[in-house]
């Protein structure tokens, strides 16, 4: 068994991997750890290129386009490693990026996963959208991260250098215990892409498991790189998951009022988007809640498991206001400005 198993998921990404993957292998030392690359049945050129160029690299292949959910769920199966590390193929890592991590992780047995400071790969001195210095809920499920409040990014000044008990890790750079993975039943393979990091962080965290940021490591993420920020299926994908996900987990006392404002906020935001002329994202948003009608009844086994399972009701990362009345109302851009 490997110590650290550094995994990219990887669908079409052969131009990534060529920029981004020098990175990771030259900044990702030891026997204890692998590199790998799982394709997720990809039509370029990107396995011959991994072959030929990084004969290192292990290659793990799926037969067809899983998505980041599944896809990971399918290749992690194959490895044996005490540590995943999920990493975007659109990250740059840094020196000793791993080291800090790790001897977290190994100091602190009660802590599921963690994610290192993630700043951005066009503009340094910023943090990144995805992630940033570790990730948070409102009392209405909206995420949010410590240096990023909506589209509000701020830049890195070292207020946030701390290591931190945080919601939930960004997907685009995760190390999380591999056995908590599979006991969690790892990413949920439905939601295809968006919040599913989310939706996982929040069973671990449930159940009595810390997620935190360990700043000392630090990398930088492009971000983007399959959806942009306006794409409808992007915008379908996050409004429907995020719907599926506080279904499966928020306790029943909050459920109806949560459910409630979603409604609001939703319709909303479709609102906007009429406004500004966009009918495919507000189509898109519409539709979101259609299939997540439609899927619910799937996931009611699924929520009776994870309430069963909760040992942590009242998550202390969780803002116990609406982001969105402190954000546009009362024009709070900075995490530090919040209380929680």
């Amino acid at each position: 068994m490997k110590k650290i198993a550094v995994v990219i998921l990887n669908w079409n990404g052969r131009a990534m991997l060529e920029k981004f993957l020098p990175s990771v292998c030259g900044f990702t030392h030891g026997e204890e750890v692998v590199v790998v690359v799982a394709d997720n049945g990809s039509t370029d050129d990107s396995i011959a290129f991994v072959k030929e160029h990084y004969p290192e690299v292990q290659l793990v292949v799926l037969d067809k386009n899983y998505g980041f959910a599944e896809g990971y769920n399918r290749a992690l199966s194959q490895l044996d490693a005490e540590y995943f590390l999920l990493l975007n193929s659109d990250v740059e890592v840094t020196e000793n990026w791993l080291d800090p991590m790790l001897a977290y992780m190994e100091a602190h047995p009660d802590v599921a996963a963690c994610q290192p400071k993630i700043k951005a790969f066009h503009q340094k001195e910023s943090f990144e959208h995805a992630g940033a210095c570790g990730g948070f809920l409102d009392k209405y499920a909206f995420p949010f991260c410590r240096g990023r409040i909506f589209s509000h990014v701020e830049e890195d000044r070292g207020q946030y250098d701390s290591v931190a008990d945080i919601f939930w890790a960004t997907g685009a750079a995760m190390m999380i215990r591999s056995d908590l993975y599979w006991w969690v039943g790892g990413l949920d393979g439905k939601f295809f892409a968006h919040m599913e990091e989310i939706d996982l962080c929040w069973r671990l965290r449930s159940r009595g498991r810390r997620i935190v940021c360990v700043p000392d490591s630090v990398v930088y993420h492009v971000g983007g790189g399959t959806l942009n920020v306006e794409n409808p299926r992007k915008t379908f994908l996050n409004f429907r998951n995020n719907l599926l996900m506080i279904y499966k987990n928020v306790p029943e006392k909050y459920l109806r009022k949560v459910m409630t404002a979603r409604f609001f906020f939703d319709h909303v935001a479709a609102l906007q988007y009429v406004l500004k002329g966009d009918f495919s994202n507000a189509k898109a948003i519409l539709r979101a809640r259609r299939e997540f009608r439609k899927l619910r009844p799937l996931y009611e086994e699924v929520r009776k498991e994870n309430l069963e399972a909760q040992t942590v009701v009242d998550i202390p990362e969780v803002l116990n206001r609406s982001l969105v009345f402190a954000s546009f109302l009362k024009g709070v851009k900075k995490f530090s400005d919040l209380r929680f």
